[in-house]
């Protein structure tokens, strides 16, 4: 991806994402706006990481990747006996091999 830095905007170290300073955010926010359209720009306060901003659609996506942890001891009857019949379809068989010290 092609990064796009704008007057006022630097490159922190953050796997290649462009930075500025909250104050120049507010001066130019329609710019920045445009910026995060395309890829996350990180926010800047006393010259530290604040924020990331980015877009809708990228903030959509993350969303749907999230994942409710729970503890074993939480989980229902009708769960457990659930993850107990599970079985991983045959098309993702081969991913066991990724997983060398473990016997079922």
């Amino acid at each position: 991806m092609k990064h796009v830095y704008h007057e006022g905007m630097k490159d922190i170290g953050s796997p290649h994402m462009p930075s500025v300073s909250s104050a120049e955010l507010l001066r130019q926010f329609g710019r920045y706006r445009d910026t995060a359209q395309r890829e996350p720009v990180t926010i800047t306060s006393r010259g530290r990481r604040s924020l990331v901003l980015i877009s809708a659609e990228e903030y959509d996506r993350l969303k749907r990747r999230d994942r409710q942890v729970m503890r074993v001891e939480d989980l229902d009857k009708d769960m457990l006996k659930a993850l107990e019949s599970a079985e991983v379809p045959e098309e993702h068989k081969h991913l066991d091999t990724l997983i060398t010290d473990w016997e079922p």
